[in-house]
């Protein structure tokens, strides 16, 4: 597999410099900066790969392998607003990314709210960090600082009267910062939500159940996987995070079905699979090696990440992000079976016969804590990450 790094652009506080020094080839990358829904424009696009290349006289190696990701807008989601100029919009920004030389696209269809954690800083044993969601914590959140409607019916009374301890346990200062981790958004992305933008986005997708949302999703690789497809891009859309619902929306990209699904609805190169064990791993019935038996042909992406998940509660469970070679997910032989897709698809002479694929999240380690960093996304404990997955690849060839 191709290793890449996330690189957040200049905002990142890891330099290109330092991601030479990681070993890894090329950069996952985005225009954070720009509104969702507006058009990438070749010259900030331009930029961008610019910024990764380095100076003509310093050149780093890398390149802008994979953009993560060109956002899907709550418009598009939803179908209001200005949904069908966002269409228009997504598909001129395909072109340019295409006439820049990039191919691999990813993006994600999570209503709201993008991954979501209650601790970004989690102390972890030896003294890392890890980021970490603590459902009673986020149910308390849901009950009573968002005060959802409807929220209490959503969870069973046990886990009900859990969260309602552990928030009146809480002080201000400490709800506040629950509220903070739980709203974030990715980082580096050019909106930043409230408690009040939360509640009125919620609004937006009332009457929008599963169904209604797979339609959507449908609706949106119809009007842009036909343009991807002839210009030669491979979009991959990246799973819930956590693959159940929250806030009594819908997730409909959460298991190996809902992707057969979603491959299905418009069959073509072009759409495709980002394959993040981290996020699929906390669902207890995730089988990697079996998604890639099944599914493999179409995936076009890969983070590999670890969880640790506890006991299923309503549907749900809190799980903490592990070492990549910890947790649930057996790393060796979902490394084995990617692998095997690739050598299927080179004897098969594709031109994507090999995956890029990025070591996901990481514990912050050593120098990690003493130093500003984007949530999820230390420098030692991602450096050990890829270095320990590429331990298994030089073992499986």
């Amino acid at each position: 597999m191709r290793e890449t790094w996330r690189w957040f652009g200049p905002a990142d506080e890891i330099t290109i410099p330092e991601i030479v020094q990681t070993g890894a080839q090329g950069i996952v990358s985005a225009l954070h900066h720009v509104p969702t829904g507006e058009v990438w424009s070749p010259a900030e696009i331009a930029k961008r790969k610019a910024e990764i290349a380095g100076a003509p006289d310093a050149p780093s190696g890398l390149t802008w392998d994979v953009v993560e990701s060109l956002p899907v807008s709550e418009a598009i989601k939803t179908q209001t607003g200005d949904w069908r100029a966002h269409f228009d919009a997504y598909r001129q920004s395909l072109h340019h990314l295409a006439a820049a030389g990039i191919k691999v696209i990813c993006y994600n269809f999570m209503p709201v709210l993008d991954w979501t954690r209650t601790n970004l800083a989690h102390p972890v044993p030896g003294g890392g960090r890890a980021m970490h969601f603590e459902l009673a914590d986020f149910v308390g959140f849901d009950l009573f600082t968002l005060a959802r409607p409807g929220a209490v019916d959503d969870y069973p009374d046990d886990l009900r009267e859990e969260a309602a301890r552990r928030h009146a346990a809480r002080s201000e200062a400490q709800q506040a910062a629950l509220a903070r981790n739980i709203v974030a958004g990715l980082p580096g992305a050019a909106e930043h939500w409230d408690i009040a933008d939360v509640r009125a986005a919620l609004a937006s997708y009332a009457g929008i159940d599963a169904a209604r949302l797979r339609t959507h999703l449908a609706d949106f690789l119809s009007e842009v996987v036909p343009t991807a497809e002839a210009l030669g891009l491979r979009l991959c859309c990246h799973p819930d995070d956590p693959p159940f619902p929250l806030l009594g929306l819908p997730r409909i990209v959460s298991t190996a079905d809902d992707y057969a699904s979603l491959v299905a609805a418009v069959p073509s190169p072009a759409n495709g699979i980002t394959f993040c064990t981290g996020s699929l791993g906390v669902d207890p019935g995730f089988d990697p090696a079996s998604f890639i038996a099944r599914l493999g042909p179409h995936i076009h992406f890969v983070h590999l990440r670890n969880t640790t998940r506890g006991p299923m509660r309503g549907g749900r469970c809190s799980f903490t992000e592990s070492a990549h070679l910890a947790g649930d997910t057996d790393m060796v032989a979902t490394i084995r079976a990617l692998m095997a897709e690739q050598a299927r698809r080179a004897d098969e002479g594709r031109t994507d016969a090999i995956i890029p694929m990025r070591p996901d999240h990481g514990h912050a380690l050593l120098s990690d804590l003493d130093r500003p960093m984007m949530p999820g996304y230390p420098l030692i404990g991602r450096m050990r990450g890829l270095a320990e997955l590429r331990g298994i690849m030089a073992a499986c060839r």
